[in-house]
């Protein structure tokens, strides 16, 4: 049993301006991943989210790293049901498109054969990660609009299925999926299909925002996802960069009340991951810090038992 803390990027703009995290000389991506690396066991990757990344990037990140630090990796947003630019695909997809493909994409546009290769290139993008066992699930972050109904079902059934054989994590952000009719039916649905429930804290009272439902779907992971508790930005008009609405410091206290919910899910999973989405300047980074303090034995490198054990080695 273990618990991992650490935050989902580590390249936000606002982090690297602010001077606060990084010392003076960490001015390249290298030397930013180095020391980040140096001071958490574990990183969510959120740039896989607006394009597929390149295996080559996947392997610098491997290459970046030392042994026991592993990453999660965020969907590909199309594969989630988000709006996508076809300018984020590669040039001979955009190619491949149908005349009638409109300027934003959804999943229900493309063909099955463009699909087939986007999904066998964003698991060729993770291949170098899988093979040095720093791979540790991939995220995925549903569009609000992807509802707890027959439709919902089979797309959350097909993402599953495609990524046979990986650990994903599963996280939704539509109320349907948690209300008091659906709550229990979720929860199963999710441990039918094998993947880690994520426990969602963030602000309350909206549509996108599901509840925080302290359980494990998976005996081999669990994840909690701090998104910061600022209702005024949630759904902020005309946000430009993720910082704009996850604006938020944890103080120490509402850290500690999560604390006994954190250990509950240690006694129940292998692994538990604490991520912290709160991304303006460096909140996200002080506030694991903290965590990891208040935890007291939290581990700054994967255990390799669960690393094996999450990646089928």
């Amino acid at each position: 049993m273990a618990i991992l803390v650490g935050t989902a990027s580590w390249t936000d703009k606002t982090l690297v301006e602010s001077g606060l995290f990084y010392p003076p000389e960490a001015k390249s991506a290298e030397a930013r991943l180095r020391f980040y690396a140096s001071r958490f066991p574990m990183v969510e990757v959120d740039s896989s989210y607006y394009a597929i990344p390149q295996p080559s990037t996947s392997q610098l990140w491997v290459e970046r790293t030392p042994p026991g630090f592993v990453f999660n990796i965020k969907a590909f947003r199309l594969f989630t049901g988000h709006q996508t630019s076809p300018t984020v695909l590669h040039q001979d997809i955009r190619e491949a498109l149908p005349a009638s493909a409109n300027k934003m994409l959804y999943y229900r546009d493309l063909p099955p054969d463009i699909l087939d290769e986007l999904w066998r290139r964003y698991k060729e993008a993770l291949e170098p990660l899988r093979a040095a066992s720093k791979l540790t699930a991939v995220h995925f972050q549903f569009a609000p609009w992807i509802i707890s109904n027959r439709d919902g079902h089979a797309h959350v059934r097909e993402c599953a299925d495609r990524m046979a054989g990986t650990q994903l994590a599963v996280e939704f952000r539509n109320l349907s999926w948690f209300d008091e009719a659906h709550q229990a039916a979720t929860l199963e649905f999710e441990r039918k299909l094998g993947v880690a429930h994520v426990v969602v804290d963030g602000p309350q009272g909206f549509s996108n925002c599901v509840p925080s439902i302290w359980a494990v779907s998976s005996p081999k992971l669990a994840v909690v996802r701090l998104h910061g508790r600022n209702a005024a930005t949630w759904n902020i008009k005309g946000a430009t960069v993720a910082s704009d609405r996850f604006n938020y410091d944890y103080p120490e206290h509402e850290l500690e009340q999560l604390i006994p919910s954190i250990r509950e899910l240690e006694r129940r999973a292998e692994l538990v991951q604490v991520i912290f989405n709160n991304n303006y300047q460096d909140q996200g980074q002080r506030n694991a810090a903290t965590l990891m303090r208040l935890l007291g034995d939290a581990p700054r490198v994967s255990p390799a038992v669960s690393r094996g054990d999450l990646l089928g080695d």
